[in-house]
């Protein structure tokens, strides 16, 4: 296996293959129909070597390519069934697992970093690595104080080709994007290459972990590893054991599915009201689930990994969010519009009925109407259906909202979650966490007369 390739004509050349490649299939797929095979079956099999290409590619190039395609991979829930079969399982492995960086590129990083007697500062190292993300890999290794840690080691050249793929990527928007309707591929691509800059930064990551492992420390439904040792291009965290999300997703019990669920619901709105961040990378790949519960061994915890990405909230999430998701499942159509309209998502150079946004929302926010809702890739596809199809009233009415850049990242974060949520099946009383952690959902109750005087 040859190094992350680095140059910009070397890894253009393989996103370019990309397009050409389903363009080649599409004309193979032609020949097996003249010559008299199932259209239905051609093409199953056609989207299954689209897929395997698609994994192939991005898996190789590592960096902005494959954090695209872990992106795509959350969003599989929205895609009709027929479509997302044969990609579910090619572009889920991107969550996982990518071919390995050489054994003498890790040791050289860790050489240059940590010095040349960097292996002193281990009791055991495991060369061939663990896991894969879009910048760097991770190897398993013990602390000289005998601690099981996480070492993740950054590719080098990581920072030029993540921004490379990123910027080749976006000019084959438009052939990518039938693979999510409803969904915007470009602007996708885009807010993926002004915020994953920060990841090639570990001490922004080295930061944010540490906030998140001193907040969660004593918490019984979360856990986070702390930080052990941070320099340029290497992390050393705690290791954690679990069970990976994307194997409950695969063949998990209803009972882990539930309270995985319930679990990811709980920390998307209660981080950015205990730590003031926002975990801005929910794929499954950097979810766990820990056995010792609150109720026993038999009883499962979080554990989060990977806090290159977050969105910055020292107030939690925004109020109008929590005010506007209240006054909509209250019916106040005209208070949600000067709200929406207030906060930019309604420009001042567009006038809508209250009425009608309040139908494009209704429908939206349906998980938060009722005590347990269960997600499931049917709903998530109905809804990509109804906001993506031309002749609907609500892609009519969506095309003229717009989403403010302070909201950007979250509305992200929120629609990752629910794909997850929905690849898992899982019941969720999100509610319940709605009530307990998100700002202004429950309204502030008036002071009494005697409160009033205390607090004059």
């Amino acid at each position: 296996m040859s190094d992350l390739p680095r140059k910009a004509v070397t890894r253009t050349a393989k996103l370019a293959a990309l397009p050409l490649g389903f363009a080649g299939r599409a004309t193979w797929g032609l020949g097996k129909r003249i010559v008299g095979e199932s259209a239905e079956l051609v093409g199953r099999e056609l989207q299954q070597r689209t897929a395997e290409q698609l994994f192939k590619v991005l898996g190789e190039l590592k960096g902005g390519a494959m954090k695209f395609g872990q992106a795509l991979s959350v969003f599989e829930s929205a895609l009709p069934e027929e479509i997302a079969g044969p990609y579910r399982a090619a572009l889920t492995k991107l969550q996982e697992a990518a071919p390995p960086m050489p054994t003498r590129t890790v040791h050289s990083v860790l050489a240059e970093r940590l010095g040349a007697d960097w292996s002193e500062l281990f009791l055991t190292f495991e060369d061939k690595p663990s896991a894969a993300a879009s910048i760097g890999q991770v190897h398993r290794a013990v602390w000289h104080d005998g601690r099981e840690v996480a070492v993740k080691v950054q590719y080098p050249g990581a920072g030029e080709a993540l921004l490379s793929d990123l910027n080749q990527l976006s000019r084959f928007a438009r052939l990518l994007g039938p693979l999510i309707p409803g969904v915007d591929i470009k602007p996708l691509i885009t807010e993926l290459r002004d915020r994953v800059s920060e990841e090639l930064d570990y001490g922004l990551e080295a930061q944010a972990q540490r906030a998140h492992a001193e907040e969660f420390a004593d918490d019984p439904d979360v856990a986070v590893p702390d930080v052990v040792h941070q320099c340029e291009q290497v992390l050393v965290t705690e290791w954690m054991e679990g069970v990976p999300l994307s194997e409950v997703i695969a063949d998990g019990t209803q009972e882990q599915r539930d309270r995985a669920g319930q679990l990811l619901a709980r920390f998307l709105f209660s981080g950015p009201a205990r730590t003031g961040l926002l975990h801005a990378d929910p794929h499954p790949g950097n979810f766990r689930l820990l056995p010792g519960g609150p109720d026993g061994e038999g009883d499962w915890r979080l554990g989060v990994l990977d806090f290159g990405t977050v969105d910055r909230l020292p107030g939690g999430l925004p109020t109008p969010i929590g005010s506007s998701l209240r006054m909509t499942l209250d019916g106040e159509a005209e208070a949600v519009y000067e709200l929406l309209r207030a906060e930019g998502f309604v420009k001042e150079s567009i006038e809508l009925d209250p009425d009608a946004v309040l139908d494009y929302l209704l429908p939206i926010i349906e998980p938060a109407e009722v005590e347990e809702f269960t997600f499931t890739r049917g709903w998530m596809r109905s809804q990509a259906a109804r906001i993506g199809d031309p002749r609907s009233p609500a892609y009519q009415l969506g095309k003229q909202l717009n989403l403010p850049p302070a909201y950007l990242l979250i509305h992200r974060v929120t629609l990752s979650t629910i794909g997850v949520l929905c690849q898992l099946g899982a019941t969720v009383r999100l509610r319940e966490e709605l009530e307990e952690w998100l700002p202004g959902f429950v309204p502030e109750e008036p002071l009494d007369e005697e409160e009033s005087a205390a607090q004059a």
